[in-house]
């Protein structure tokens, strides 16, 4: 399979790292090539590509186009009859109807917080009380979207401290965030076996593994014993096709890996690493019992996380869930299905491994470690294994976000005996073949944001506009270079999400305290801050972005209460300590009322929340005494006339 790719003939400065210039101080913000002159290459789908890397079009283009689109997209709403018109003739009754501006996306907002971090009466987040309780605070807040981390089973043999991005399965849930409280509820434990109720503070994930999982391993086999509708339910769930595709093969693997004890799958008995049939027969006889109970665990995730779905849907609330674009080596996935990924057809150790090259976050780049996909494999069987992946993905979100986008365009290759990862070479990606098998295989609109960020080229901007998928600014990006730096508020697109920080940022609280006085100057200068509004420096972030032209602006919870770096989920590059935060104990949402007050007085005033009804007037006071110094000129103190609320699509 070709593909052809348009680069630029002449080289870039390389890297960040150790540049003088304090504007490149931070390689996830998009970084890009000079323009150049271009002369078309041919690159087959897994090749290395050139050297020389591409220059990204204006954002400005994609207005235009985005305007071109639209008026496209008015002109079809008028009558068949009106392109019979000629000038000088009467347009159709209704004409001046035809508004163009409802053809505009509806504007919105949300917040991200993994499960995680949610109150949880056992050491961690779950899905019981607490998380149906920030649900309906987050309705209060105007906000129509909920964004968490992958709900992947973490890795246990990483040490990366419950990284949701170093999980064991692509499909599988993570058992911790069962609620236990439910399962008693269920009938499928006694209070008598839940573990003791620790306070909240960092998550310990060795302690919680200790604490819940026996009690999760108990509730699986007291269904799997049962009768009655729970039971019927499970043995449904089991023999769904979307479901049987990946659990029986996962569950066979987490047998097998317990049974033998090493750390990859590919050191197994060669008849169990090589999947000889008569071995993997045995196996699954020799562990039926297990492979029920590992079944029944994620039936619970399934049912407890729907349960949890559904109530924010009712709510309005769209979840906005997150896939890496890799997956990990030592997996059910990689195991099952090796002639998808790069490994030695001999060992089935991997050859090729995934990373980035050297930036601001590490000078040797970072080196993540799982294997690299067999691209043209893949598109032999019309990427069958990823449309099982994707299916399984719009089960449990309603749209998500793919991790290292950038991946699908050209990805970092990197030698897996190295080191580290800057010994590695830019290799071609399945670009929009692969989009187009996928939509052709899953039957929907693939509703995905595209995370953008690091070195981006021309092509992988191309490929996220091809598809109609939303890129991502981040505003702690934005005010350590010039005016064209693509994360400044000027420079945002319609079609992208906007955010203070993401969970591999610091808090906004945290990121001030941290930045230097010449960067402080920029955000003073950019926003117009004021000493008074630098005391709340969160709140002019969050402004900042909800202001943006963008249609999606998410916001880190952290932001939201005003929390400093202690509160930081994740560093990148940095393996252990990460991912413990929490939010608080289980009556934190009564006490954020007046931040959820705030936060929609925000979302109103800037077209991504509708008032409350009846409350316009008393809005717009509110909004005067709180938010007046963020305005200029300062708001009228007569209310204007309320506008209609209409409903729209989220």
């Amino acid at each position: 399979m070709v593909s052809v790719l348009r680069l630029p003939v002449t080289s870039v400065a390389s890297s960040a790292v150790g540049s003088s210039n304090p504007g490149l101080r931070s390689a996830s913000s998009r970084t890009v090539a000079s323009p150049a002159s271009f002369v078309p290459f041919r690159v087959p789908l897994g090749a290395p590509l050139p050297v020389s890397r591409s220059p990204s079009r204006s954002h400005r283009a994609a207005d235009r186009q985005s305007v071109r689109s639209m008026a496209t997209d008015a002109a079809a709403t008028l009558p068949a009859k009106s392109g019979e018109i000629l000038p000088g003739e009467p347009l159709p009754e209704g004409y001046e109807k035809m508004d163009p501006y409802s053809l505009i996306p509806a504007r919105r907002c949300g917040v991200l917080v993994h499960p995680t971090s949610l109150p949880g009466p056992h050491g961690i987040g779950d899905f019981g009380p607490g998380a149906f309780k920030f649900l309906d605070w987050l309705e209060s807040t105007g906000c129509t979207i909920w964004q968490v981390l992958p709900l992947v089973p973490p890795g246990r043999k990483s040490g990366e401290d419950g990284s949701p991005y170093a999980g064991q399965d692509a499909n599988c849930g993570n058992t911790l965030l069962l609620s236990l409280d439910l399962l008693v509820q269920d009938g499928l434990l006694e209070p008598s076996d839940l573990p003791p109720t620790r306070p909240v503070q960092r998550v310990d994930y060795k302690q919680v593994i200790r604490d819940k999982d026996p009690a999760v391993a108990k509730a699986a086999r007291a269904l799997v014993r049962s009768k009655g509708k729970l039971k019927e339910d499970f043995d449904a769930f089991r023999q769904a096709p979307t479901i049987s595709a990946w659990l029986e093969e996962a569950a066979l693997f987490s047998a097998i890996d317990g049974e033998q004890g090493v750390e990859f799958w590919w050191l197994w008995p060669k008849e169990l690493r090589d999947r000889e049939p008569q071995a993997i027969a045995a196996a699954k006889e020799r562990h039926r019992e297990y492979i029920d109970e590992f079944a029944a665990q994620q039936f619970l995730f399934q049912r407890q996380w729907q349960a949890l779905h559904r109530h924010a849907n009712s709510k309005g609330i769209r979840i906005m869930g997150d896939m890496p674009i890799y997956v990990g080596g030592h997996s059910a996935d990689v195991w099952a299905n090796p002639e998808q990924f790069m490994l030695d057809p001999e060992t089935r150790k991997p050859t090729l491994v995934s990373g980035v090259p050297p930036d601001a976050f590490s000078a040797t780049g970072q080196l993540w470690g799982s294997p690299l996909y067999n691209w043209p494999a893949m598109a032999k069987d019309g990427y069958s294994w990823w449309a099982k992946r994707m299916r399984r993905a719009f089960d449990l979100y309603d749209e998500f976000r793919i991790d290292h986008f950038r991946g699908l365009a050209g990805y970092w290759s990197i030698p897996a005996d190295s080191e580290t990862a800057m010994n590695g070479t830019w290799t071609m990606g399945p670009r929009k073949a692969f989009f187009e098998a996928i939509q052709k295989a899953v039957d929907k609109p693939i509703d995905i944001v595209a995370e953008d960020l690091g070195v981006i080229t021309v092509d992988v901007v191309d490929l996220r506009r091809e598809i109609g998928a939303p890129g991502m600014a981040v505003l702690q990006f934005a005010f350590g270079s010039d005016a064209k730096n693509p994360h400044l508020p000027h420079n945002h697109e319609q079609n992208q999400v906007v955010y203070p920080g993401t969970h591999d940022n610091d808090t906004v609280v945290g990121w001030w305290e941290g930045i230097p006085e010449w960067e402080k100057n920029n955000v003073r200068v950019l926003l117009g801050l004021t000493p008074e509004q630098e005391k709340e420096i969160q709140w002019a972030i969050i402004r900042a972005a909800v202001s943006s032209v963008a249609r999606t602006t998410v916001i880190a919870l952290q932001d939201v209460m005003g929390l400093d770096n202690s509160a930081r989920m994740n560093v990148p590059a940095v393996q252990a300590g990460q991912w413990g935060w929490r939010a608080g104990e289980s009556g934190l949402f009564d006490s954020l009322d007046a931040e959820a007050a705030r936060l929609r007085m925000l979302l109103v005033a800037f077209n991504r929340a509708a008032p409350l009804p009846g409350n316009w007037t008393a809005f717009w006071r509110f909004l005067q005494r709180r938010e007046a110094a963020l305005f200029a000129p300062p708001l009228s103190e007569t209310p204007p006339a309320a506008p209609s609320v209409k409903t729209s699509d989220k």
